[in-house]
């Protein structure tokens, strides 16, 4: 008896041993998203039409924008589920540098700081009207350069190239606060809480229409093409396979016109549900 449970105890180590020898290690991001049979995108998803929340719909199907369109492209391209990581921008960034996602789909603009932080694609979206600052109504005439800015409150969202076009153009002001969304910025002033917030002026624009007693001064910030264009990110390390990929869709989906239709896709949603005029 004691022998026949010494046998049945080798033949399953040996069966163990076996599988694990069968499956190889990833050598690579790539490899392990393919083994393991899903994408894992973070983002922050109240940025429309990059990426909301539809309410009518639940669980993964919520998350829609362009942004949600291209991620679902690129798993597709992969031969594997997406599965969307909602999450404040400050922990988007966070998560993604430190690998604890495969990929950063947030309306993410390029900065020299988050290059040197994460992997980032090439752009695949240049629209917008430019990054400039939001102040109140009231104050329009008296905050209008840069030097305005460095006599007032400024605020901005942490992480975002915006900070990195404060820390580079104006380097000083009364006092400089930074928040955890571009929303909570744009509200800071409106609430006199800040004097100006430094974004992207189409999105400032969407919601001074919205609110009313805002005001979008004609400066704007003169940003070099490295900073234009929206990106995908992913961690620094063993991800050169996959940003291959990444970047291999985002010029599939320029050329194709469906990065185009899907913005206005997302657009159009969007404005039907009051989140964009």
């Amino acid at each position: 008896m004691f022998k026949k449970a010494v046998c049945l105890i080798l033949v399953l180590s040996s069966l163990v041993f076996l599988a694990s020898c069968g499956k190889k290690e990833p050598a690579n991001r790539l490899e392990e998203i393919k083994q393991r049979g899903y994408l894992e995108v973070c983002t922050e998803p109240y940025f429309a039409p990059n990426e909301f929340i539809d309410s009518s719909k639940s669980g993964q199907d919520q998350y829609v924008g362009y942004d949600m369109d291209l991620a679902k492209y690129i798993a597709d391209e992969i031969g594997v589920e997406l599965r969307i990581v909602p999450l404040e921008f400050g922990a988007v960034l966070a998560g993604i540098a430190e690998g604890k996602y495969d990929l950063a789909i947030s309306a993410l603009a390029y900065s020299p700081a988050r290059a040197e932080a994460m992997a980032m694609s090439k752009g695949y979206w240049f629209g917008g009207e430019g990054y400039g600052f939001l102040i109140r109504a009231e104050d329009a005439g008296k905050i209008e350069s840069i030097e305005d800015l460095q006599g007032v409150v400024v605020v901005t969202q942490s992480g975002s190239v915006q900070e990195s076009m404060y820390n580079l153009y104006v380097g000083k002001s009364k006092e400089f606060k930074l928040v955890s969304s571009m929303t909570d910025g744009y509200l800071a002033v409106a609430e006199g809480k800040a004097d100006a917030c430094i974004c992207s002026v189409g999105s400032a624009r969407l919601y001074a229409e919205a609110n009313g007693g805002l005001y979008i001064p004609d400066f704007r910030f003169d940003v070099s093409d490295e900073l234009t264009g929206t990106r995908i990110a992913a961690c620094l390390e063993g991800t050169d396979e996959l940003m291959e990929v990444v970047n291999r869709c985002i010029d599939e989906v320029i050329a194709s016109g469906d990065i185009q239709r899907w913005h206005d896709e997302a657009e159009a949603l969007a404005k039907t549900m009051g989140l964009m005029d």
